[in-house]
């Protein structure tokens, strides 16, 4: 083979890489909402957004960002561990449909409480890594439409009590 050949076959598998690189690129695109339940589709994409270009419509960060420190990755994302836990063990009644730990999204399907007898829906939002009642917000619906916020209240104290109790249960260990 010359060196032309060579070339050739050099450019040309580059080539194709490269375009394999970016049809993966574009069957990625979308894909964090693609797996939203309905009505949260739009709240959503709407904090994508904000994450890529943040409050004021454009970019974060330029390409000089390369170069400067990074941030640690075990933060991206962080939601509390306890909390997380504690929402799953509470609300295991319910028959969960999609949880996301990175944007912190449980949600669930209807289901009846022991020894209840109407059916609920929960969204439960964990938002920050802290062990505190503001990382948690807690939407409950019935078949009729929202839960009253007592039985929310409720429900998050009950979520907030058995986090309290797992991070206790970890540290006498």
């Amino acid at each position: 083979m010359n060196k032309v050949q060579m070339a050739t076959g050099v450019v040309l598998t580059g080539g194709a890489l490269m375009l394999s690189g970016c049809a993966s690129w574009f069957d990625r695109q979308g894909a964090d909402t693609r797996n939203v339940p309905p009505g949260n589709a739009a709240t959503s994409q709407a904090i994508i957004e904000q994450e890529i270009y943040g409050a004021e419509g454009k970019p974060d960060s330029t390409i000089w960002d390369i170069f400067g420190s990074r941030p640690d990755p075990s933060e991206i994302g962080a939601v509390n561990k306890y909390i997380w836990n504690a929402s799953l063990e509470v609300l295991d009644f319910l028959p969960v449909d999609s949880v996301d730990p990175f944007t912190g999204v449980i949600t669930t399907g209807y289901g009846t409480p022991p020894g209840g007898g109407r059916a609920y829906r929960a969204t439960i939002l964990v938002t920050d890594p802290a062990l505190d009642a503001r990382s948690l917000n807690v939407a409950l619906m019935t078949s009729s439409g929202p839960v009253d916020a007592t039985t929310v209240r409720a429900v998050e104290d009950a979520i907030l009590t058995r986090a309290r109790q797992l991070r206790a249960r970890d540290s006498k260990l």
